[in-house]
């Protein structure tokens, strides 16, 4: 077999590699290439010449303008969880579209996953307990995600205060503490798990 796949012309081997692309969705794991009878060095030829598109590490597409950056995200990052700007975003906390996806991920997950060109990748290292606290699902044109909910957004949001743009932020709380779905009570479950007590009080606190 794997002469045989050797000896396929090149036009035979990429017809082939594009109709398995197609049946898998139009993205393929460099793995999941050991069920075609074409050598993997030819995938990389192919990578080289433009007939294919590496997405990022390990994954491959035939062309990228079939996928959006939702469809993208949703699809190479499941385990993940939108939070910080991306999960403001979302929730209509901010006005302008965040510069990249803001996803917090187990910090033992492998970070050549995030070195993609496109779409732009900002991963939050969080240790496993972490990562579990608040988590949620939303839908976003059609794609779902996991995601924090409002109130472990919030909670970051006043942990790393220092790291984010001060716009952003004051946006931010104030449009939490205008939201009438808040839940104070787990507003403050969450604090304590993200040791920002005292900030909830002293920021969002006086305004309730």
């Amino acid at each position: 077999m794997a002469n045989q796949g050797k000896n396929k012309s090149a036009e035979e081997a990429l017809r082939e590699v594009r109709e398995f692309i197609e049946a898998h969705g139009g993205i393929v794991k460099k793995e999941q290439f050991d069920e075609l009878d074409v050598d993997y060095r030819r995938i990389l030829e192919f990578v080289e010449d433009g007939s294919l598109v590496r997405v990022k590490n390990g994954y491959y597409s035939d062309r990228m303008d079939r996928f959006t950056e939702e469809e993208l995200i949703a699809r190479l990052f499941p385990d993940a969880r939108l939070c910080m700007d991306s999960a403001l975003y979302a929730y209509g906390y901010i006005s302008r579209r965040p510069f990249g996806w803001h996803l917090a991920v187990d910090k033992n997950t492998s970070k050549s996953r995030f070195k993609m060109d496109y779409p732009k990748v900002i991963p939050y290292y969080t240790e496993p307990e972490a990562l579990l606290i608040g988590s949620a699902r939303c839908e976003i044109r059609g794609h779902e995600y996991q995601i924090y909910d409002r109130e472990r957004v919030i909670c970051d949001c006043l942990k790393y205060e220092s790291k984010m743009d001060r716009e952003v932020f004051k946006e931010a709380v104030q449009a939490y503490i205008k939201d009438e779905s808040k839940d104070i009570s787990a507003l403050m479950e969450y604090a304590r798990e993200r040791r920002v007590v005292k900030k909830v009080q002293s920021l969002i606190g006086v305004w309730l």
